[in-house]
């Protein structure tokens, strides 16, 4: 029952972008929608758990929230240009990266010899990974696909910075999860209005996207919910997971097509970053 509640987390945001792909309205109308939907989960939350909410922790968690939709934002953004199964690999791959990078200068968690192998074998599967999911179609144009993956790369990093800040600051501050995760959503929905106002995004694509915020935030209660039964490094690993639902998705839910080589070179390199993912949860032991 324990290991089921850490795999949710992973189902839930897993299926988020297909959710979003499925429900129209390109990325500023996804984007508001998916905030709003987390907030009014939030709100129910709140109501049951009552957290404490110190100005530290609305603080925090405002700039969390911030940073996620920042992150969110340019994650839609790169699906519109290279599609979900090319996309949640290569961004899943950059957020391992740069939230272990940081972990090791910051927090110094690689402190053992064997953590320090298996962060260094983790790093390598991910750049892998990354390398395999990533191959060209020969059937498209080849200036028009280096085109669109390099652009699609740039928004990735500017994505992955979104991210990281996301999860870090939440650490560096020491705010414990069912107290920042109002605050979160809040932060949320300003930087979602913020990065989107300017295209016109309340129509009903962003009602419509509600529901995939809905079901991030029942992502997120469940990782908190699972961590203190199975571990924390447990619960990251099996977070990790969602990159076969949402890659395999985007191939087949959405639709997206793939030569066979391509296909082989996906499965082969999402075995190499769930690899890695778990190299790292077991690194943080």
């Amino acid at each position: 029952m324990d290991i089921l509640l850490a795999i949710l987390p992973a189902l839930f945001w897993g299926s988020i972008v297909l959710f979003n792909v499925k429900l129209g309205g390109g990325p500023y109308s996804q984007v508001l929608g998916t905030t709003i939907g987390a907030l009014l989960f939030s709100i129910g939350v709140y109501f049951v758990v009552k957290p404490v909410l110190t100005p530290v922790v609305l603080g925090v968690g405002i700039v969390s929230g911030l940073f996620w939709a920042l992150g969110q934002a340019n994650q839609l953004k790169s699906i519109d240009l290279m599609g979900v199964s090319k996309t949640m690999p290569i961004s899943t791959g950059l957020q391992l990266v740069s939230t272990t990078l940081f972990g090791v200068i910051v927090f110094h968690e690689w402190s053992t010899t064997i953590s320090v192998i298996l962060g260094i074998l983790a790093l390598i599967s991910i750049l892998i990974g990354i390398v395999l999911t990533s191959l060209p179609n020969p059937e498209e144009k080849k200036e028009e696909q280096g085109k669109n993956l390099r652009k699609g790369i740039l928004i990735l990093l500017v994505s992955t910075l979104g991210y990281l800040v996301y999860v870090v600051v939440i650490r560096l501050f020491d705010v414990n999860g069912w107290s920042a995760l109002l605050p979160q959503a809040i932060g949320m929905v300003i930087g979602g209005i913020l990065l989107t106002f300017k295209h016109k995004p309340f129509n009903k694509y962003a009602i419509r996207n509600i529901i995939p915020g809905l079901v991030w935030a029942a992502g997120n209660m469940f990782l908190f919910i699972s961590q203190p039964r199975v571990g924390v490094a447990t619960s990251f690993s099996l977070s990790q997971m969602g990159i076969v639902i949402s890659t395999l998705g985007g191939i087949y839910i959405i639709g997206e097509k793939k030569t066979k080589r391509q296909l082989i070179a996906i499965f082969i390199g999402i075995i190499f970053i769930v690899a890695a993912g778990i190299m790292l949860g077991m690194a943080k032991v």
